[in-house]
């Protein structure tokens, strides 16, 4: 990976970062502080938590990609170390699921007379349990890669010897 798109890809993440405490943060003021102009109603509240807990997992995956592209840049991708950052952003996709479904359950009640929405906003959260399938498949991938490396590491060691 180039030294541009390393750049590019951590000004994204800083900007999609800072952005994100700060609607976050306002999120929290306005559920805090009371001065809510929307007469604080149990179904806006409950979409506000459950908004803020779902961009607190966009946060983590943003996190666990920083470090994956910091490995990717030193070479040290190809360890078990970059197992515990996939392993996060899969988590954080799950609970973004879940925090999709916990917003379809709250919506709900509201799309009566059209529950077609409802079903689209489930499907949507089937979509993001897919990608974390995705990603799963990619960490069994990466997997194999770093079983590959140390079987490759282990030939060029006895080759070593045998020399």
């Amino acid at each position: 990976m180039g030294k541009l798109t390393v750049r590019a890809l951590r000004a994204v993440l800083t900007v999609v970062l800072t952005g994100s405490v700060l609607v976050q943060g306002l999120m929290v003021w306005a559920l805090v502080s009371g001065k809510d102009q929307e007469g604080g109603t149990l179904p806006l509240t409950a979409l506000r938590v459950i908004t803020i807990l779902g961009i607190g997992t966009v946060q983590v995956a943003m996190g666990c990609v920083w470090r994956l592209v910091t490995m990717v840049r030193r070479g040290t991708v190809f360890s078990h170390a970059a197992f515990r950052y996939v392993d996060g952003i899969i988590g954080a996709i799950v609970a973004a699921a879940l925090a999709w479904f916990a917003v379809t359950a709250v919506n709900a009640p509201g799309q009566r007379d059209d529950p077609g929405v409802t079903g689209v906003m489930a499907g949507i959260g089937l979509a993001i349990l897919g990608v974390a399938l995705i990603v799963l498949v990619l960490r069994t991938l990466l997997a194999q890669a770093v079983a590959r490396d140390g079987e490759a590491t282990r030939m060029q060691a006895e080759l070593d010897e045998v020399i």
